[in-house]
């Protein structure tokens, strides 16, 4: 959820420089957008991977630091529950075999990880929000040691003024109040990355806008929050709800969320941070010594602290990342919108379906986004979140269809096409789409299998729900280890 902040109170004199040095990073990067002074010899792609921790009872375990120190592993780090680690992979091209190397890679990380952790009596669970939690599990106790989050959470409250009311309708209902964010810790989730150049941040923004709906309906993995069956992707509505620092009244005057699918199409990088500049207050006004103009005049590339950490703290679904690497500025787009798991094969078949598409449809003479209204992607992405594998999506020239038929017809041709311009050996390509493609057929992902097999568990076992879902989470945890991706996975 960012970079580390000291412990502190803030001042209005604080909060007042924060903005002024804000709006001055915001100056001097449009400066260098304007002078071409960013890096990009050749595309590289990056992963975050965020896990639950459980005991032997596949209930949450809140030991992320001791099972650190196990691990003892700098790519493994503290997330924002303490039941919750993540895993950065380091940046990587696509071409050859580097996916599948990079898949190999990770699979060895978690095995390895995983065996220490069980040494303390931990396990390693990739899922977009872990059934077994239960609302009383979570509380301002729970979130990581690191100050930026008791931070974050203070200034969210001071914003609102009141608690957090998280309310979302499924299958089942779920309405609750919560005096913490510690209910977002609840979502785990895959982060991509592609570094891109300035001229084509915009297009490849766009292009990810469009194809989020049909990412979340295939992808979905988070079917229960808190006991309740809700949205086969319920981490998107409950990461909207439990950082939300709108009160009613601001959300009635059409105030926007911090966690945001955006409002329209971009031209520019600079769209997206200047409404980030524009649009919200500062939740962490921490200032930095540097003065980016000075850092810029004297031809290094400035940290922009400011404007990272501000950026850090509006949660858009595809956000834009500005970063620094020896000593060469670069752009990244992030793309949030997926759950961990189920399996590292579904993680890196998500990867190649979404960098596959990003490739033929942000270069395309004709771009989707042309075709279509912002609203309509924006509906896509809930009713994919809300549907999973069963939603009905708009794409320009079909019409509303399936998803699993506009996918099949229409995105895994395009992806393997755009995988080839990426210099993907077909093998790994056929591999990794065909696993999407079977997905398809058989209308089974992460979230379909959880639902099925605890509505098996509880029709022929009849145990108490919390217990049903404890052997499902179990089944899972077998599964996921073996690798085969979820399509696969019997429903006993």
């Amino acid at each position: 959820m960012g970079e580390e902040v000291a412990a502190r109170t803030f001042s209005r004199e604080d909060r007042q420089r924060y903005r002024e040095k804000l709006q001055a990073c915001l100056d001097v990067f449009g400066r260098m957008l304007g002078e071409s002074r960013f890096d990009f010899e050749r595309p590289l792609t990056g992963l975050e991977i965020e896990f639950n921790l459980v005991d032997a009872n596949a209930d949450p375990a809140m030991r992320n630091e001791e099972v650190l120190n196990a691990i003892a592993n700098e790519v493994f780090q503290a997330e924002v529950g303490q039941f919750n680690i993540e895993f950065n992979a380091k940046p990587s091209s696509l071409a050859g075999s580097a996916v599948a190397d990079l898949e190999t890679e990770l699979r060895g990380s978690l095995n390895e990880a995983n065996a220490r952790a069980l040494d303390i009596g931990a396990h390693i669970v990739m899922i977009g929000i872990l059934p077994t939690l239960m609302a009383q599990q979570l509380s301002g106790a729970t979130l990581s040691a690191n100050p930026r989050y008791a931070l974050m959470n203070e200034q969210i409250f001071a914003a609102r003024g009141e608690d957090l009311h998280i309310s979302i309708d499924g299958p089942e209902r779920l309405a609750l109040y919560a005096d913490t964010i510690a209910p977002e810790a609840a979502c785990t989730s895959v982060q991509f990355h592609l570094q891109v150049s300035p001229q084509d941040y915009a297009a490849n923004w766009n292009a990810a806008q469009c194809i989020a709906g049909v990412q979340v309906a295939l992808g979905a993995n988070s079917p229960f929050l808190f006991g309740k069956e809700l949205w086969r992707e319920t981490r998107i509505a409950l990461f909207e709800q439990a950082t939300d620092t709108r009160p009613a009244e601001l959300k009635a005057q059409g105030v926007r969320p911090r966690v945001w699918f955006g409002e329209r199409w971009i031209t520019s990088v600079f769209d997206s941070f200047e409404e980030n500049v524009r649009y919200f207050p500062a939740l962490l006004p921490v200032c930095d010594d540097e003065v980016p103009a000075a850092v810029l005049a004297r031809g290094d590339a400035p940290k922009l602290a400011e404007l990272r950490m501000h950026n850090g703290t509006v949660w858009r679904w595809n956000r834009p990342v500005y970063d620094v690497h020896r000593g060469k500025p670069h752009l990244r787009v992030e793309n949030r919108v997926l759950p961990a798991g189920p399996t590292i094969a579904d993680v890196m078949a998500n990867g190649a379906l979404y960098f596959g598409l990003l490739q033929m449809l942000a270069y395309d003479d004709r771009p989707v986004w042309t075709q279509m209204s912002f609203a309509a992607a924006e509906e896509n992405f809930n009713e994919g979140a809300r549907k999973g594998i069963h939603a009905q999506l708009y794409w320009p020239g079909a019409g509303t269809v399936p998803v699993t038929e506009l996918t099949l017809r229409r995105l895994l041709p395009l992806a393997h096409e755009g995988l080839a311009k990426w210099g993907v050996d077909s093998a790994v390509s056929d591999r990794l789409l065909g696993i999407i493609e079977q997905r398809c057929i058989t209308h089974r992902n992460g979230a379909e299998w959880q639902a099925a097999t605890f509505h098996r568990i509880d029709e022929t076992k009849q145990p108490d729900r919390i217990d049903a879902l404890r052997e499902m989470v179990r089944r899972y945890i077998e599964h996921m280890h073996t690798n085969e991706p979820v399509h696969t996975w019997p429903i006993d």
